[in-house]
């Protein structure tokens, strides 16, 4: 029997330091820190529409780990989801300002642009074309250039997360 799960919960991640990490996904994301394990030196934030007791989970390993390598196995990345093409551009000028976007794409059903964190964790921040549109890209994974202009003509003040946000608030 499968496992029914509903979707991912929430990410946890080996950092080399806690309070740089912590400063990091709180003045990119906007997260806040919900909870601190000492003991384990680690964080839990939550984003700021978020339903979730925490998004994020941060557990300081030190100075002396290793650093992650590119390609090598295990997580490759994880993707952030905005509600409007419009938060898609702002999260790029973000990322931009901290020195943290690496690139963008298209892939068909989302948009997306990628970035990393000070311990070289990649994550991508995403939007979803609204379901009725997905078209061909509904059995496709696609990786095109990203025209954010031409996207942001087409879709501005759409939204397609708004369920997400909705169940936060009750």
């Amino acid at each position: 029997m499968a496992i029914s799960a509903v979707r991912l919960n929430h990410a946890v991640l080996f950092v080399a330091d806690l309070d740089r990490a912590e400063h990091f996904y709180t003045d990119a994301f906007g997260m806040v820190v919900m909870a601190r394990e000492p003991r384990a030196n680690a964080a839990f934030l939550r984003l700021p529409r978020s339903g979730n007791h925490h998004d994020l989970g941060l557990f300081g390993v030190g100075p002396g780990a290793a650093p992650k390598r590119r390609g090598s196995i295990g997580l490759y990345h994880l993707a952030w989801q905005v509600d409007t093409i419009e938060e898609l551009v702002e999260a790029r000028q973000t990322l931009v300002e901290r020195g943290a976007y690496t690139g963008e794409s298209s892939h068909g059903a989302t948009k997306s642009v990628y970035g990393v964190d000070p311990d070289g964790n990649e994550f991508e921040v995403m939007w979803m074309l609204p379901r009725a549109d997905w078209g061909e890209y509904e059995t496709a994974a696609t990786v095109d250039v990203l025209d954010l202009d031409a996207e942001v003509s087409r879709w501005s003040g759409v939204p397609t997360a708004g369920k997400v946000v909705e169940a936060a608030r009750e």
